[in-house]
């Protein structure tokens, strides 16, 4: 008996295939232009920046990483960033806990016009943050604004919210006045996505309130508590409109390295320090990305851990 060996087919190659690919980049094309001009370019100019130094004698020249180094012994740079991790430490925890409790309130269809009041709290989020800071600040002055009233016509004494020991409690007001709004609709959000089914059956199992606050919301929360921390964080880093716009009611309090961004951002616009400035921003870049991914790879971790 003869045996015929298979024949092997070599896999003809796609017709078009070439084609269908550069068809693919093609449409990628407009988002990758945009990302590599809006992103990539001013990220790699800001670090080429950073590696030079401008002296008197000699120029420009290549310093390396010596700009880094000063920024890390900086003092002022040290106190700035203190001030933003402790704003963090502070407001965040308060910001996310009402927020977390308006959601709650919003989504127990205990509250009468629950619309109106989810309206009300979003609102400020609406607000630019240099109108807010105004606005605030309007508030907060001694001279002329409603503390100042308050004091002369009542005869009251309140403290100067724009003195140095309440300046970062009456920023940290604003940052909450403004996103609690946000950070509630979001948390608001998740707790919607809840199967009415989970309730009935903690309701059938004989679960009370706090019980199913606990075992069921506060767990549909978790990516979303997540989520605004991340935010959180970022905007925390980021600080510069309040407190540069509260700075012309109060210099003496509020100097011109209140924050990082702030620091930078007189470096480069007053004192002309560009490359300093420059190694300055890519510090707090890296910083406030590492701190939001470990923020957000932990939060991840202990919600699949329950």
């Amino acid at each position: 008996m003869v045996t015929v060996a298979p024949v092997r087919r070599t896999p003809r190659r796609v017709q078009g295939s070439s084609t269908r690919r550069w068809v693919g980049w093609g449409f990628l094309a407009p988002f990758a232009v945009v990302f590599v001009f809006t992103l990539i370019a001013p990220i790699a100019y800001a670090v080429n920046l950073s590696l030079f130094q401008e002296r008197l004698i000699g120029g420009t020249v290549f310093a390396g990483l010596d700009n880094y180094r000063f920024a890390l012994r900086d003092p002022q740079f040290r106190e700035a960033l203190w001030r933003v991790v402790l704003f963090f430490l502070v407001q965040v925890p308060v910001m996310l806990a009402v927020s977390a409790f308006a959601a709650l309130a919003l989504d127990s269809a205990r509250l009468r016009w629950s619309a109106l009041y989810r309206i009300s709290l979003f609102l400020p989020f609406a607000v630019p943050g240099v109108i807010a800071a105004l606005m605030w600040g309007f508030v907060y002055g001694t001279d002329f604004g409603l503390v100042g009233n308050l004091n002369s016509t009542f005869g009251l004494s309140l403290p100067d919210l724009l003195s140095s020991r309440w300046v970062l409690a009456a920023m940290a007001n604003i940052s909450t006045w403004a996103f609690l709004g946000y950070n509630m609709l979001v948390m608001y959000s998740a707790l919607r996505t809840v199967p009415r089914e989970l309730y009935e059956s903690a309701a059938i199992d004989g679960a009370g309130t706090f019980r199913v606050v606990r075992s069921i919301k506060l767990p549909a929360m978790r990516p979303a508590f997540v989520i605004t921390l991340v935010f959180s964080v970022i905007g925390s880093f980021q600080l510069f409109n309040g407190p540069n716009i509260l700075r012309t009611l109060s210099p003496n309090t509020i100097g011109t390295n209140f924050t990082p961004n702030m620091y930078a951002f007189n470096l480069s616009f007053a004192g002309q320090q560009y490359n300093y400035a420059a190694a300055i921003a890519i510090i707090m870049g890296v910083l406030t990305a590492v701190v939001a991914y470990v923020v957000q790879v932990a939060g991840i971790r202990n919600g699949g851990a329950r």
